[in-house]
């Protein structure tokens, strides 16, 4: 059996924290592979990207119990939640994510969204200007907390939406020390949790088929409630990536600057071209670098071994950019997508494969049409100025974001003239 390409140094962990996005798919280039082993955190793990990789990782050879690493569990994902389950036990919680995702929900959710974004354009018409990834993560928080039935006083916005942010930036020195994203997931599990609590005890009774009381009320296979603090990990598992889709319109606020002739055909354009663009940002932007998961069984892929245990990253930023799946793939080129075949394991920003019975993003239909909502509003229902400002964006930062949240000046809507 042929050995995989490895590095030969000791550990890597430095140099994926200073390569960030860039780590697994500049190692596959120089080894000429799209595999190779590596250490990090000095155990050995096994990197890959592609499209034949990512339709293998999401099959049942892999399972995601014990592969997400322990700082991912205390910030982002928490303890319990459908992201470390695997078999029967993921698809019924998984059921029970999807459940929520109706399409009159996730019009439901749009029409929350547009309607605090209009309300906000009059706001910031009377500043000099604003840091949209700011504005834009509170306008999430407070749209999403009152479609999952998630009570939320005027004074607990700012808080709660600087500690749902600092959820999805565990690794994301400078912006959020890691401490501070643990104090976050503390007070974040504390107050759902309660609220789950009151649920159940009918002292709060959120709307029917709202998140909060589809989960504070859903029952494991045998029958059980799921523990209160598994719960809250679940509603937050709502919560926290739709604040999260926050970066995704920052970037797509960005391309928009960068290719201002696309602003210009979404004034008058068609829906169908707002898919595209919104498809195009989602390809190109560094969001998740890479999901992980554990060999179930021995096996061999490629000529190479698999061993059972052994923990595997899938490179999602790369295989979006894979040259051999993606025609110019640095270019940003939203017209692509006019024939693009829908292959579930090329475009991966939130994972791969089914969405219903796979570890696809439960949520990724949301962020599409959010993303879609903000960039009608942003292109047909208000005009603003962009200042000069440090727009670059640090692939070793993770999650990236433009340095400066993307800073906006003059908003006027576009019936309100000087």
């Amino acid at each position: 059996m042929p050995e995989l390409p490895h590095n030969r140094g000791p550990d890597s962990t430095l140099a994926f924290l200073h390569d960030g996005y860039a780590f697994i798919s500049n190692r596959c280039r120089h080894y000429r592979s799209d595999v190779f082993q590596t250490r990090l955190l000095l155990q050995p793990v096994i990197c890959m990207r592609g499209a034949a990789a990512a339709e293998m990782f999401y099959s049942d050879r892999f399972e995601r119990r014990g592969a997400s690493p322990a700082i991912a569990l205390r910030t982002l994902f928490g303890q319990g939640g459908v992201q470390g389950l695997d078999d029967a036990a993921h698809h019924h919680r998984k059921h029970m994510l999807m459940s929520l995702m109706t399409p009159a929900a996730i019009d439901d959710l749009a029409d929350r969204f547009a309607a605090r974004w209009r309300t906000a354009i009059g706001r910031w018409s009377a500043r000099e200007e604003v840091v949209l990834y700011d504005e834009v993560a509170r306008l999430l928080c407070e749209t999403v907390c009152a479609w999952t039935g998630v009570s939320l006083a005027d004074d607990e916005v700012a808080q709660r939406t600087d500690d749902l942010v600092a959820l999805f930036h565990p690794l994301g020195f400078p912006h959020v020390p890691y401490l501070s994203a643990r104090r976050a997931r503390r007070r974040t599990d504390a107050w759902i949790g309660e609220l789950v609590e009151q649920t159940r005890r009918g002292t709060l009774q959120p709307p029917d088929g709202s998140a909060l009381q589809v989960v504070a009320t859903h029952r494991d296979p045998s029958g059980r409630l799921l523990p209160a603090q598994v719960a809250a990990v679940e509603v937050i598992n709502v919560l926290r990536p739709t604040v999260a889709i926050t970066h995704f319109i920052a970037f797509a606020a960005l391309a928009l600057h960068e290719h201002p002739e696309w602003r210009d055909r979404f004034a008058d354009g068609s829906d169908e071209e707002v898919e595209w663009f919104v498809h195009e940002v989602r390809r190109t932007s560094p969001f998740l670098p890479a999901a992980a998961a554990r060999v179930r069984h021995d096996f061999d892929w490629h000529g190479a071994r698999f061993p059972r245990g052994r923990r595997v990253l899938l490179d999602l930023y790369g295989t979006n950019r894979h040259p051999d799946l993606w025609e110019q793939a640095d270019r940003f080129r939203p017209e692509r997508f006019a024939t693009w075949d829908g292959n579930p394991f090329t475009l991966i920003p939130q994972g791969g494969g089914d969405h219903h019975t796979g570890h696809r993003c439960a949520g990724e239909w949301i962020t599409i049409r959010l993303m879609q909502t903000a960039v009608a509003v942003l292109t047909r229902e208000m005009t603003y100025t962009v200042p000069h400002q440090n727009l670059h964006v640090s692939l070793s930062h993770m999650p990236a974001r433009p340095h400066s949240g993307v800073v906006i000046r003059d908003v006027r809507s576009p019936a309100v003239r000087r």
